[in-house]
């Protein structure tokens, strides 16, 4: 099954097209290799997801082409989730307008 329809199907992601978006912006992952909407997701397969600041890292259990809300939960494991704590801008470098010398 494509991973597009995989994520919609298994109710990772609301919409089919979130998910072809996400590919195309190298932000999906089938066992660590960059994954285009038509790659195939295998029962197996590790899926990584990039968001904003936050990556969610699964494993496939089960392709269904139809799945019920219940039916969809099992479906998929989660192995990670990561979340990265946003910090202000004066935190993030050493590099800040503040801190450069004009010359």
């Amino acid at each position: 099954m494509r991973i597009d329809k995989y994520l919609k199907v298994a109710r990772i992601l609301k919409r089919r097209e979130v998910g072809k978006q996400l590919a195309l912006n190298e932000r999906l992952f089938i066992n660590g290799k960059a994954a285009k909407p038509s790659s195939e997701v295998n029962a197996g397969d590790e899926i990584r997801i990039v968001f904003g600041h936050r990556q969610i890292l699964l494993k496939v259990l089960e392709v269904r082409d139809s799945a019920s809300k219940e039916q969809a939960f099992s479906m998929y494991e989660v192995l990670e989730e990561i979340k990265e704590e946003l910090r202000p801008a004066s935190e993030t470098s050493d590099d800040s307008i503040e801190n450069k010398n004009v010359v």
